[in-house]
C-alpha cells in the first residue's frame, strides 16, 4: 500500500508540475524562464528479470535543489516515455511502478542548446508485497481513448449489475444495441466480435444471442477496434469489439460471489482463482434467467401483383393482411470457465483453458391472430393459432497458446491453438386452433453445428529502437451442418426448403506482414498487408451439389498517428476488410413460425467488401478528456435481404446486391466534476446511402438518410461508501434498403453501498421507470410489398445485486507477456429476423 500511495503521490506532482510553468532544475525560484525549453528526455522502462518493457510506468522529473517534481509522464504501452519542452539544467529521474523498486538516476543535464538525453533502457527490479483483504483498484476513467482503439471499463458502471453483455455494449462509446441485442458500430452490423481476444462458435450463429450469455458482472472492459492491424483477421467490416472479463492474477487464492434477482432477471456467478509456485488456476461459472418479458406485436401488410413485369407502377392490390399477438421469451443461460497457465522458466509459458456456454430459450406468440382480404375464389381467411420457438445451444471451446520470450525486449514468438464447436437445436412448432386448418400441427426441427480448428503462429522482433517488425500465419478450417424437417402432423413434408441436409466445409489460410516505426517529431506508422485465401466444398443430402469457388482477397491497413507536445492525439487510418456470410444467412430451412414472413437461406452467397476511412483527434482540457472522429465506409457486395411474394405470403432470401456507404463522426466526453461525481457520454451520427444498382425498374431499391445515437451516464461517489449512477441511451432511426426501423430510448438508475473494506456490496436497481413499454415502428415498401409493423415491449423493471469476496492475496511479479489470442470470428451476422416480430 506504502508504494501505491506513494505511486499516487508522485503522480499527482507530477500532474501538477505539468499544469504549473516549472522552474529550470537547479535555479533559485523565481529566475524560471518565460518560454518552455527545447530539451528531451526519452527512454524505456523495462524489468530487469524478463527485459520484457512495463507499460504505464511513471516518469518523474525531480530538482536536485528541492526534491521536488518538476516535469512527469507516463510510459507507453512499450514501455518507452518522452518529456519534451525541458529547460536548461540538472535533473533526477525517478521511475516507479507498482511490484517494483523506485529507480532514481542523478545529474541527467540538459543544456543551454535543448538537447536529447536518450537514458537508453532503464531496467527496475520487482518486489513482492503483501495485502490484507482488499481489492487492488485503479483510478482509470470509464472511457479511454488509445492511438488504435476506445477501452470502456465496464467495471466501474454499477448500472450494468444483474444485466448481460448488451446492457454493457449499450454504454460503449460508437456502438448501438437494439432492444434485441443486435450490435452496430458506426451503423455497421458486420462485426468480429472477440471474447478476451478469442473468437467463439457462439457467435457464429447470432452475436446477440451470445453476448446475453456472459453476465455483465464478469465484463472488466471493452474495447472497440475501429481500424485493425493487418494481425487481426479480415473479417469484420464495420470493425472489431473485444470483450475483456474479469481475470485474476494475483498469487493466493480468491472467491468471488455475486448475485442478483429482479422482476425481468436472475443471476448467480462464483469465481475462483488460486495461484502458487509457477502455476495458477481459474474457475468460473454461473447462469442467468430472464423472464417475465411478455409484449405483442402487430403487422399490417399488402401484396401486390404487377401487370407488367418492367413497370413498378403497374402494380395490383392481391391480398391486405392484419396480424397480431402476445408474446413471450423465457431464456436460461449458463458459463462455465477453467483456465491453467505455467511458467515453464522465465522465457516460455503455457496456458491452457476450456470454456462451455449453454442456452436454452423459448419464445412464445400467444393467439396469433392472421385476416386476409384476397381478391379471388376465398376473399377472406381467418386463424387463430400459437406458436412456440425453441432455440438451445451448447459450444465448447477449448485453446491451448505457447509463448517463448527472448533477451532483446519485445522479441516474442507464440504458438496457438482452438477447437470450437456449437451445437444447436432451433425448432418451431405451430398449433392452429381455429380457421383454415383447424388442428393441424406444423413442426420444423433444424439441428445444426458449427465446428472450428484454428492454428496460428506469430513472430514480433524489434528492428531497431523505433522499429518492429510483425508476421505470422493462420488456418481456419470449419465445417458447417444443418439438417432440417418439417412435419405436419407428424409426417414429413417434401420440397424444396422442406426437409434436407447441407454440408457446408469451408477453409481459410492467411499470412501478414506489419511493421511499425517511430518517425521524428512523434509520428507514429504502422503498416501491414494480409492474404487470406478461401476454399469452400458445399453440397446437400438429397439435391445436386453446389459449386462454389475459391477466392483470396489481399486486405491492406496504415494507421498513422502524432502526439502533440500537449498530450493531444491525431489518428488518421485506413483499411480494407472482408464479411463472409455465417450459417444464418446460408442455411436453406426454411423458417416459416409466423405463416406469414417465410425466411429461406442462400448457401451460394459470396463475401461482401470495406473501405475504411477514419480520422481521429482525441484532447484533455483540465478535467474533461474529448474525443472527435470523422470516418468514411464503402461497402461492395453488400449481403442484403431479398423479398418476394406468393399470393399472401412473402419469402425472404438473401443476396450480394448493392453498395452501402456511411459518412459521419462522433464525439466523446468524459469529465470528472469536482472529487466525487463524473459524467460521460457521447452522440454517433452519420448519413446512410442505399443502392441495390439493380437494372430492373422493379427490383432497383435505394434510400438514405441521417441517423443518430447518444448516451449519457452520471456517477457519484458518496463519502459513507454509497454510489449513485445514472445511465439513458437513445437510438434513433435506422436507415434500410426499402424502409425503415424505429427509434428507442432506455435509462437506468443504481444505487449501491460497499462494506467489509470493499470486499462486499449490495445495491437496487430500476430501469424504465416512467416508461412502462416502449413502440418500435418498423415500415417496408416495395413494388411488390408494403408492411408496417409495431413491436410493444415491456421494459419497466427493477432488481438487486449482491456480492461478496473472500481471500488474502499477494502481488508478485510474472514475466511480462502480450496477450495471445486466435481471432476468427469472420461470419457476417444478421440482425433481427425480416417480419419483425421477436
Amino acid at each position: 500500500m506504502k508504494k501505491a500511495l506513494l505511486l499516487l503521490a508522485l503522480s499527482g506532482a507530477a500532474a501538477n508540475a505539468q499544469a504549473q510553468a516549472p522552474t529550470g532544475a537547479g535555479r533559485p525560484a523565481g529566475q524560471a524562464q518565460a518560454e518552455p525549453g527545447t530539451g528531451r528526455v526519452t527512454g524505456t522502462v523495462i524489468d530487469a528479470a524478463t527485459k520484457q518493457p512495463v507499460p504505464y510506468a511513471t516518469v518523474v522529473l525531480l530538482s536536485p535543489a528541492t526534491g521536488k517534481a518538476v516535469d512527469g509522464t507516463s510510459a507507453d504501452d512499450n514501455g518507452k516515455f518522452s518529456i519534451p519542452r525541458l529547460r536548461a539544467g540538472t535533473y533526477t529521474v525517478q521511475v516507479s511502478f507498482i511490484g517494483y523498486k523506485n529507480f532514481e538516476k542523478p545529474g541527467v543535464v540538459i543544456t543551454d542548446d535543448g538537447n536529447t538525453v536518450n537514458l537508453g533502457s532503464i531496467s527496475i527490479e520487482s518486489t513482492a508485497q503483501a495485502l490484507k483483504e482488499v481489492v487492488v483498484e485503479g483510478q482509470r476513467a470509464l472511457v479511454e481513448e488509445k492511438v488504435d482503439r476506445t477501452v470502456y471499463n465496464a467495471e466501474k458502471d454499477e448500472t450494468t449489475r444483474g444485466g448481460d453483455a448488451t446492457d454493457v455494449l449499450r454504454r460503449v462509446p460508437l456502438l448501438s444495441v437494439d432492444l434485441d441485442g443486435n450490435v452496430s458500430l458506426r451503423g455497421s452490423s458486420n462485426l468480429q466480435v472477440l471474447i478476451n481476444n478469442r473468437p467463439s462458435t457462439i457467435t457464429a450463429g447470432n452475436i446477440a444471442d451470445a453476448l446475453r450469455q456472459i453476465p455483465a458482472d464478469q465484463i472488466k472492459s471493452v474495447e472497440v477496434i475501429t481500424s485493425p492491424s493487418a494481425r487481426y483477421d479480415a473479417e469484420g467490416s464495420g470493425g472489431i469489439i473485444n470483450i475483456i472479463t474479469k481475470q485474476n492474477t494475483l498469487r493466493g487464492f480468491t472467491l468471488d460471489t455475486r448475485l442478483s434477482g429482479g422482476l425481468r432477471s436472475a443471476n448467480l456467478n462464483l469465481s475462483a482463482a488460486y495461484r502458487t509456485g509457477k502455476m495458477g488456476f481459474s474457475l468460473s461459472g454461473g447462469g442467468r434467467a430472464l423472464y417475465n418479458s411478455p409484449g405483442s406485436f402487430r403487422n399490417d401488410q399488402l401484396t401486390y401483383r404487377l401487370t407488367d413485369p418492367t413497370d413498378p407502377a403497374s402494380r395490383q392490390l392481391v391480398s391486405t393482411s392484419l396480424q397480431q399477438a402476445d408474446t413471450r421469451q423465457n431464456n436460461v443461460f449458463g458459463r462455465y470457465t477453467l483456465g491453467w497457465d505455467y511458467d515453464i522458466n522465465k522465457r516460455n509459458f503455457l496456458a491452457a483453458s476450456v470454456q462451455l456456454s449453454l442456452r436454452n430459450g423459448t419464445n412464445y406468440q400467444d393467439d396469433l391472430l392472421t385476416e386476409t382480404l384476397t381478391t379471388g375464389i376465398n376473399p377472406f381467411t381467418s386463424s387463430l393459432r400459437d406458436v412456440k420457438v425453441l432455440d438451445n445451444s451448447t459450444t465448447v471451446d477449448a485453446t491451448l497458446t505457447y509463448v517463448r520470450t527472448f533477451e532483446k525486449p519485445r522479441q516474442e514468438f507464440s504458438l496457438l491453438g482452438q477447437y470450437s464447436r456449437n451445437v444447436r437445436q432451433n425448432d418451431f412448432t405451430n398449433a392452429i386452433r381455429e380457421g383454415l386448418g383447424s388442428g393441424n400441427f406444423l413442426r420444423n426441427i433444424n439441428d445444426s453445428y458449427n465446428q472450428e480448428i484454428t492454428l496460428q503462429a506469430d513472430y514480433t522482433t524489434p528492428v531497431s529502437e523505433k522499429q518492429i517488425l510483425e508476421f505470422g500465419a493462420k488456418n481456419i478450417t470449419r465445417s458447417v451442418n444443418s439438417d432440417f424437417n418439417t412435419q405436419l402432423n407428424g409426417r414429413e413434408l417434401s420440397g424444396a426448403g422442406q426437409s434436407n441436409e447441407l454440408f457446408y466445409d469451408q477453409n481459410v489460410a492467411a499470412g501478414y506482414v506489419a511493421y511499425t516505426v517511430s518517425l521524428p517529431k512523434d509520428f507514429t506508422l504502422k503498416a501491414g498487408a494480409r492474404y487470406e485465401y478461401t476454399s469452400i466444398n458445399a453440397n446437400f443430402a438429397s439435391a445436386e451439389n453446389l459449386d462454389i469457388p475459391s477466392y483470396g482477397v489481399l486486405v491492406p491497413s496504415v494507421n498513422f498517428s502524432r502526439k502533440l507536445s500537449n498530450g493531444n492525439l491525431v489518428k488518421l487510418a485506413y483499411n480494407r476488410r472482408i464479411q463472409r456470410p455465417s450459417l444464418q444467412f446460408l442455411n436453406p430451412n426454411r423458417q416459416a413460425s409466423n405463416p406469414l414472413n417465410v425466411t429461406i437461406g442462400n448457401p451460394e452467397l459470396e463475401p461482401e467488401y470495406t473501405n475504411n476511412y477514419e480520422l481521429g483527434y482525441s484532447t484533455f482540457i483540465k478535467q474533461t478528456s474529448l474525443n472527435f472522429s470523422t470516418f468514411m465506409r464503402n461497402s461492395t457486395g453488400s449481403i442484403q435481404p431479398v423479398r418476394i411474394t406468393r399470393l399472401d405470403t412473402i419469402i425472404t432470401t438473401f443476396d450480394n446486391i448493392g453498395n452501402e456507404n456511411a459518412y459521419g463522426g462522433s464525439i466523446n466526453a468524459n469529465v470528472k466534476v469536482g472529487k466525487n461525481f463524473t459524467l460521460s457520454g457521447g452522440t454517433d451520427v452519420f448519413y446512410a446511402v442505399l443502392d441495390n444498382n439493380s437494372p430492373n425498374p422493379v427490383l432497383a431499391a435505394s434510400n438514405e438518410g441521417w441517423v443518430a445515437s447518444g448516451r449519457l451516464s452520471a456517477n457519484y461517489q458518496f463519502e459513507s461508501g454509497w454510489a449513485l449512477q445514472g445511465f439513458s441511451f437513445y437510438r434513433g432511426r435506422q436507415v434500410q434498403l426499402q424502409g425503415s426501423q424505429g427509434g428507442f430510448g432506455i435509462y437506468s438508475l443504481s444505487l449501491n453501498k460497499r462494506f467489509a473494506e470493499k470486499r462486499g456490496s449490495f445495491g437496487v436497481g430500476f430501469d424504465n421507470f416512467f416508461t412502462p413499454s416502449l413502440r418500435i415502428s418498423n415500415t417496408f415498401s416495395s413494388a411488390v410489398l408494403d408492411q408496417n409493423s409495431v413491436n410493444d415491449l415491456k421494459r419497466i423493471g427493477f432488481r438487486f445485486n449482491f456480492n461478496y469476496r473472500i481471500g488474502k492475496l499477494t502481488t508478485e511479479q510474472r514475466p511480462a507477456r502480450r496477450r495471445r489470442a486466435i481471432s476468427n470470428d469472420d461470419l457476417k451476422e444478421g440482425g433481427s429476423t425480416p417480419d419483425g416480430q421477436q
